[in-house]
This record gives C-alpha cells, sequence and structure tokens, in this order.
C-alpha cells in the first residue's frame, strides 16, 4: 500500500464517479485535484464556507452547498467560463443534489415547505410540495428515469413518484406510516422499499404503481428500524434494529431467511474467525549490542525520547471462544439511545454483509450469507468511525481515528500504519473503481493506493 503526502481540508472531499479527480473544500475554495498525482487542476472560490460536496454524475459539473448563507454554487469543469448560482430567497436551502441526468439540482427549502428542481438548460424549475425530510426521503432508479420523494400533508405520508425527463408528477400514493423515515427503489427498480420512525417497527415493500407487495413487523413494543439497505444484486433487503438484530429478507417472497443476533458473549461452537487488536512493543535485543567509549553522549542520552515517539505498533490477535465483547449499556434518559444496528453495509458481491451494533461500537460483525453465518468478529481498540467496503472486490477497511487502517478480506484481516507524522484516520471513503482510498484526518487528508485483489468467482443467484 502507498500513501502520499497529506493536504490540508477543512470539510467534504469526494472523488468524481469517473475516478479522474477529487474535490477538496478549504474553507470558501473548492480545490479540484488530479486523481493520480493530486496536483491542483482547478480552483473555485464560493460565497461562504463549503458545507457539502457532490459531483454530477458524468463529472463534468460540482456543486458546493453554502448552507450557512444558504447558497448552492454550482462549477463546471469543461467550460470555466460557465458557473450557476441558486439562491431560494427567504424559503432558503437546507439541502442540494444532482439529478441522474447531471443537468438538474434538486434543492430543499428549510423547515420542509418544498422541494424545487432547477434546470441548468433552459433556468426552469418545478415545485413540489411539503417534502418529508431535507437529506432523505428521495430516491432514483437505477436508470434514472423517476425519483421517489417522500412528501406529508393533511397528517400523512405520500410516495410521489416524478419522471426525470419532464419532471412531472406520474403518480402519488398513500404510505401505511405512521411517520415515514426513508424510501429506497431496489437496485433493479421493481420496489420500493420504506419504513416507518424509530417508535413504530414497520417495513414495506411497494411497486411502482402504489400496491403494497409486503409489509414486515418483527414486533411491536420497543424501538424499531433504524437502517435499512439493498443488496448490490438487488436480491436481498438488510434489515437493523433497535433490538440488536440484522435481519435480511428475499426479494421473491419478501421473507425473513436470515436474523444475525448481536450478543455481548460469543460461545461455540462457531466458525468465525475473532480478530482483536492488541499492542505490538517494537523490541530492540541489547544482548549482543555494546557501545564504545567514545560513543557520543549525547545520542545515547537521547535514544529513550526518540525512540518512545514509534515505540508501539498493533497487531490483530485471533482469539478463542467463548469471549465477552465490550460492551456500552446505553444511557436511558437521553434520546437516540447508542444501541441498535447503526452501521450496515453489503459488500460488492453481495455474499458478505458487515454490521456494528451501537451498544458494541468497538466492534465490527461480518456475516457470510451464502452459508447465513458469522464469518468474523474485530474488536478493535477504539469506537469504529467509519468502515467501507472496496467496490470491487471483498475487502473491508475500517478506522477508529488512530494512526492505523484496519483491512479484511475472506483470507484474513491485518492492520497497516498510517506513515504520516501525526496523522489520525477519523473517516474514509473508496473511489468508484477500487483503486484510490481518501482517508481524512481533522484538518488534512491524503490518499491510498491499494494493490488490487483477484476476486473469488461468486453468482448472487446461488444463494436463492
Amino acid at each position: 500500500m502507498d500513501f502520499t503526502d497529506s493536504y490540508k481540508q477543512t470539510g467534504p472531499c469526494s472523488f468524481s464517479p469517473n475516478s479522474h479527480y477529487l474535490a477538496v473544500a478549504v474553507n470558501y475554495r473548492l480545490v479540484i485535484r488530479d486523481l493520480v498525482s493530486l496536483k491542483v487542476v482547478q480552483l473555485y472560490s464560493c460565497v461562504d464556507k463549503i458545507s457539502y460536496i457532490e459531483w454530477a454524475s458524468d463529472s463534468e459539473y460540482i456543486l458546493c452547498g453554502l448552507y450557512k448563507r444558504p447558497v448552492v454554487q454550482a462549477w463546471s469543469l469543461t467550460q470555466s467560463e460557465w458557473t450557476c448560482k441558486i439562491d431560494e430567497g427567504p424559503a432558503g436551502i437546507a439541502y442540494a443534489r444532482w439529478s441522474p441526468d447531471s443537468r438538474h439540482i434538486l434543492t430543499t427549502s428549510e423547515f420542509q415547505l418544498r422541494l424545487t428542481v432547477w434546470s441548468l438548460v433552459n433556468t426552469a424549475c418545478v415545485h413540489v410540495q411539503w417534502p418529508k425530510h431535507t437529506s432523505k426521503g428521495v430516491s432514483f432508479t437505477k436508470d434514472g428515469k423517476f425519483a421517489a420523494i417522500c412528501t406529508r400533508r393533511d397528517c400523512k405520508d405520500y410516495i410521489n413518484l416524478l419522471s426525470c425527463h419532464s419532471w412531472e408528477i406520474m403518480g402519488t400514493f398513500a404510505v401505511d406510516t405512521i411517520d415515514l423515515a426513508g424510501v429506497e427503489w431496489s437496485p433493479d427498480d421493481s420496489a420500493l422499499v420504506t419504513w416507518d420512525s424509530l417508535l413504530d417497527y414497520k417495513v414495506l415493500i411497494y411497486s411502482p404503481d402504489g400496491r403494497c407487495l409486503f409489509k414486515y413487523q418483527a414486533y411491536e413494543s420497543g424501538l424499531g428500524v433504524k437502517t435499512v439497505t439493498w443488496s448490490t444484486c438487488g436480491q436481498f433487503l438488510a434489515v437493523g434494529s433497535y433490538d440488536q438484530t440484522l435481519r435480511a429478507l428475499n426479494h421473491l417472497t419478501w421473507k425473513i431467511f436470515a436474523e444475525f443476533t448481536h450478543i455481548p458473549t460469543i460461545r461455540g461452537p462457531c466458525d468465525a474467525a475473532i480478530f482483536k487488536e492488541v499492542d505490538e512493543p517494537w523490541q530492540l535485543d541489547m544482548a549482543e549490542l555494546s557501545l564504545s567509549k567514545d560513543f557520543p553522549n549525547n545520542l545515547q542520552g537521547n535514544y529513550h525520547e526518540n525512540a518512545a515517539e514509534g515505540s508501539s505498533g498493533v497487531k490483530y490477535k485471533l482469539m478463542g471462544l467463548p469471549i465477552s465483547l465490550p460492551y456500552q449499556k446505553p444511557a436511558i434518559d437521553k434520546p437516540n439511545p447508542k444501541q441498535g444496528i447503526g452501521l450496515l453495509s453489503w459488500s460488492n458481491d453481495s455474499q458478505y454483509l458487515f454490521s456494528r451494533n451501537d451498544s458494541m461500537p468497538n466492534v465490527l460483525w461480518i456475516w457470510d450469507i451464502r452459508h447465513l453465518e458469522l464469518a468474523a468478529v474485530m474488536i478493535q481498540k477504539e469506537p469504529i468511525r467509519a468502515a467501507a467496503w472496496d467496490p470491487t472486490c471483498p475487502r473491508l477497511v475500517l478506522c477508529t481515528g488512530s494512526a492505523h487502517l484496519y483491512m479484511w478480506n475472506p483470507s484474513g484481516a491485518y492492520c497497516v500504519n498510517i506513515p504520516l507524522p501525526q496523522f489520525a484516520v477519523f473517516d474514509l471513503k473508496w473511489n468508484a473503481d477500487g483503486s484510490r482510498l481518501l482517508l481524512k484526518d481533522r484538518d488534512t487528508f491524503c490518499c491510498a493506493a491499494l494493490e488490487r485483489m483477484v476476486p473469488e468467482s461468486y453468482d448472487c443467484d446461488s444463494n436463492e
């Protein structure tokens, strides 16, 4: 693994979809760097500090959300003289996103008064009244032809289906939820999944014409759904709940085919590999080391001080069973308790799924969907800040706010030291082709280049 030097950043950083550029926010400046050399290729000045960055899907345009102002500015990488500025006036702007065609920008006003579609071609705009959420509640089909938008009026939740060509409403249907939390198209565009707020456990599958295909409710009393995500192949739907259980549904019958519990003690029989991060002191054998009398005293005196700066590393130790995992009891007198499945993601081949129970923030669980069993558990010294799958193969990378990266693949797990002084990784992102990994410290970033893995042949249909 090769690392670049560190560079300054003060906010969001984003790879272009074509993996040619890296956009970095530095206060009110937007810096566009070449991904290979990290040389600056474009520099744009915004009217305020940049809060959000998003590339258009064709990588020709990029928008910056200046939510303190609140204004949205957009730039073109191919036409240096072209600029765009969107200001909703008193309504304000709480969030902005690109449409799939890269020629429209969708903005949500403050207090969810309206969602506006702005055209970059003819300056026309279309309004959708009463969107349910600011950053959530909007989902596009994979082919980019339709958009599903959550709205609420007369104390009821609705899904509006819009054509991404004319931006006309093609249909609207009510959703059987008390407080609709989100909506996502399936990867094959054949169905929509919606789920209720944490106060009521309810997962609903709808067809595009508004028919309810399936309704799932695991239990009635207690906090409900926390995370929902489709598998890459579109055949599985994972639902993480506040009861510390991960449930998986299949797309044929919409029935539960697996339930994975996150318990504080793992006992046998279990074939999962348990990796625990431990300190690895760098030991120096002094038995055969002799120093002459004229050896500089100042070097001898400075030896311990210099060595202490990097005197230890970390490694994974393979643990046996049974094993107790670090557990934090959530506070009962505070909102949004730290419990339940708060982190959930599928591998690119849909064979593996990782999850994190928020009451065990130092532990990452990796599940094998093919064999419906626990594949591995990674126990970290510090809480897990971020984790992400390689978009090209079943390789996982995570960070904990330390000077190390932690990686897992079906062959095992290992730790990588970041060879940069005083650099700790608090967030990470892959680019689209898996050739680069963005690592973010609090005010700097660097990139890492990884060797490609040769993925095992795997057919998603074999899970049926």
